[in-house]
């Protein structure tokens, strides 16, 4: 039986944080990324890119942008209303159309930090810096309970209910699963189910109707910029470990 998939709607803006719900898939993506006792379980520079990812999915889905010609184009320059898409999207309007992977690999830099103080001023998560070794300085970001947060358990559960059912998966659910397979988080989320299930059923949300053709597009090709982007970036820490 085909995947029966939610029905594209208009795009609204998540409300804030501080109201522990309807999260930006930027700040899902990092509470996802990190585990229990506030370590970054993605690594670098994954994280970076998918979250830059992730800030070009929102515009997608908003209808603010789309890709024409492999090039990622300002289609409706209106304000979200939500201060880190307007910003990403105003960078993404001022010079000549890019592809996406040109625009992940800029709208990278400084996200993991802001999306993390995002979620600390929230009450979210907690910052706590140490040193590793007594030597090496690092900063943590567990939740300030110490249990997983309520707002990470949910988009959790939204998922998995995705992944082991055949019933309508919205658009918002179906980007995070696209996001997380993209930089290989999905494989660390997801180890307790069938891997040829969770396969079969990604590549059936991936192929559903849960949003616009344009926005549809536009995923999918960040999704292909993603996967050159965090290899390329693979790549690069494994010859300058071994140089």
């Amino acid at each position: 039986m085909g995947v029966i998939v939610a029905r594209a709607r208009p795009w609204r803006a998540p409300r804030s944080v501080g109201g522990m719900e309807g999260l930006l898939l930027t700040e899902e993506l990092v509470l996802l990324a990190y585990d229990d006792n506030g370590v970054n379980r993605l690594g670098r520079p994954h994280l970076d890119y998918g979250l830059a990812g992730a800030v070009l999915l929102e515009l997608a889905l908003a209808g603010r942008v789309e890709v024409a010609e492999k090039r990622v184009v300002v289609t409706d320059p209106a304000p979200t209303g939500v201060p880190l898409l307007d910003e990403a999207l105003a960078t993404v309007g001022s010079g000549r159309p890019r592809k996406p992977q040109d625009w992940i690999g800029k709208l990278a830099k400084g996200l993991p930090d802001r999306v993390l103080g995002g979620l600390v001023d929230a009450g979210v998560l907690r910052r706590e810096s140490d040193q590793v070794l007594l030597v090496f300085p690092r900063t943590r970001y567990p939740s300030p309970t110490g249990a997983e947060p309520t707002v990470e358990t949910a988009a959790r559960e939204r998922m998995a209910a995705a992944l082991t059912t055949d019933g309508p998966v919205d658009a918002r659910t179906a980007a995070l699963l696209t996001l997380t397979r993209a930089v290989g988080l999905d494989r660390k989320l997801f180890r307790e189910l069938p891997k040829e299930r969770v396969t079969a059923r990604m590549d059936e949300i991936a192929a559903g109707d849960w949003a616009s053709a344009a926005a549809k597009k536009a995923i999918e090709e960040m999704q292909a910029a993603l996967l050159v982007a965090t290899t390329a970036g693979t790549a690069a820490i494994i010859t300058t470990a071994v140089s």
